[in-house]
């Protein structure tokens, strides 16, 4: 298996490198501005974490790997916007983008953004977006596919209610997990008029603030959401929480939602769950736990499914362990433990049962499987020995950025000794698999320059491991 392994990683060693662009307040290039007109296509820009005051740009080349290096890359912009636009303007396509915080874009049409996507196909991961006119604005690209995982965005919008956390126009597909949405300022946490909507596990929750639709999915499509924390505020700008073809059903047919294992909490004296646009295709909901005042559906779908939901008025009755600071896991007393269906078919590539459950903030665990899993986006049972993602222990962690090579060997306890280890990339595709034993090495050869992450794999622990090079 190992040297399947090794023969794999080295076909990855035939791809072209492009040329690493450095910027940090000690080198040659003291702002990301400097080097937006300069790099090429497939090139790696690293930027040292600090903050970058009214450095704004557009990045035109395709096939970039751009990200913060030692922490976060702060991009504050104090009020200002490339072009009238945002922070970063990305005109080239194939962006990937890690570490990189935006903050304070502002703008003269009130519509600036902490990124303006023009071109096809972008990758944010461990990426921040605060206090802009929108978060990430995406125009319309029918080609372009769109993955946002481990992100935060807070507090975005401009106060007119069409300004947005999140705001996606007409692309093929937008897959959004791990992530955490709050506080929108009088707009949504999230807007996507994408024509295939992935939303998996991420907590989106307006807390206190005032912001409209948790959720909204106005021109309909193929729509799964499943083991999201989903929570509006008692100051909520419009009672409904998740809105779906509302403005017309207008994306290509089918128009399919599956609503599966989430939990919904709503803090308005009432509201609406799902407000349907009438002649949806189907809506499926399924496993979810909902507290609070709420009519369920709001319109009607040609075929509607509702199986295994709990929904309790008072929410006090979902003995949460801490529902006044949002911490919405369960406990002992709480309804519906071992009481979810599992289901045997699937929608969009994936399976319709919760495998993973997100944690605060920006991450993930896999969630404990016994054979009856409760319902909601939390299992009362957790893993054990589970090792965050930013808290690993692993070293010493040796890589030759010349050679771009690099060699693991663990601590004398480790968690990955004598277990099989999975190597993905971002795009969630496995590029090989070995066992580690303590005490020895792993040689790899080149891999290009981006995101990654191991993940071991053992019957009651994971532990997930994501690296930069």
């Amino acid at each position: 298996m190992k040297n399947v392994f090794i023969i794999a990683l080295m076909h990855l060693s035939l791809v072209a490198f492009g040329k690493t662009w450095r910027v940090g307040p000690n080198l040659n290039y003291t702002s990301p501005s400097q080097v937006s007109s300069l790099v090429g296509n497939g090139d790696s820009v690293l930027i040292e974490a600090a903050t970058y005051f009214k450095d704004v740009c557009i990045w035109t080349a395709n096939d970039l790997f751009i990200t913060g290096i030692g922490g976060y890359a702060i991009l504050d912009a104090q009020q200002t916007g490339y072009g009238g636009k945002a922070i970063w303007v990305i005109a080239g396509n194939n962006t990937k983008i890690s570490f990189i915080e935006f903050q304070h874009c502002e703008v003269v049409d009130r519509n600036g953004a902490g990124i303006r996507q023009e071109g096809s196909d972008l990758h944010l991961s461990h990426c921040r977006f605060l206090n802009n006119q929108n978060g990430i604005l995406a125009g319309d690209h029918p080609d372009s596919d769109i993955v946002i995982e481990h992100c935060e965005f807070g507090y975005n919008g401009s106060g007119t209610g069409y300004t947005h956390n999140i705001y996606v126009n007409h692309v093929r597909s937008l897959r959004i997990q791990y992530c955490y949405m709050h506080h929108a300022y009088y707009g949504h946490e999230l807007k996507s008029r994408a024509h295939q909507n992935i939303i998996l596990y991420n907590r989106i929750t307006n807390e206190d603030g005032d912001a409209s639709y948790e959720i909204d999915l106005p021109n309909g499509g193929q729509s799964l959401v499943l083991g999201n924390i989903i929570q509006q505020s008692r100051f909520s700008d419009n009672n409904t929480m998740i809105s779906y073809g509302r403005e017309g059903l207008t994306n290509q047919a089918p128009h399919v939602l599956y609503f599966l294992h989430n939990t919904v909490v709503n803090n308005e004296d009432k509201g609406i769950l799902l407000n349907v646009q009438s002649k949806t295709d189907t809506l499926v909901s399924y496993n979810n736990l909902i507290a609070g005042n709420l009519t369920i559906l709001s319109g009607i779908p040609e075929v509607y499914t509702a199986s295994n939901n709990i929904v309790v008025n008072n929410i006090g009755d979902c003995f949460f362990k801490d529902a006044t600071n949002y911490d919405f896991h369960l406990t002992e007393q709480s309804p519906g433990l071992d009481a979810a269906k599992k289901l045997d078919r699937g929608f969009l590539g994936y399976e319709l049962n919760a495998e993973k459950e997100y944690v605060h903030p920006v991450k993930w665990n896999f969630r404990y499987q016994d054979g009856k899993p409760d319902i909601g986006a939390h299992e009362k049972q957790q893993l054990t020995h589970v090792t965050n993602a930013d808290k690993i222990n692993l070293y010493p962690f040796h890589f030759d950025v010349n050679n771009k090579t690099f060699r693991i060997t663990g601590p004398k306890e480790s968690h990955f000794d004598k277990k099989w280890i999975r190597l993905f990339n971002v795009e969630n595709k496995i590029l090989g698999q070995f066992i580690y034993r303590e005490g020895q090495g792993v040689q790899l050869p080149n891999l290009p320059s981006g995101y990654y992450f191991f993940v071991s794999h053992d019957s009651d622990a994971r532990v997930v491991w994501p690296f930069i090079f």
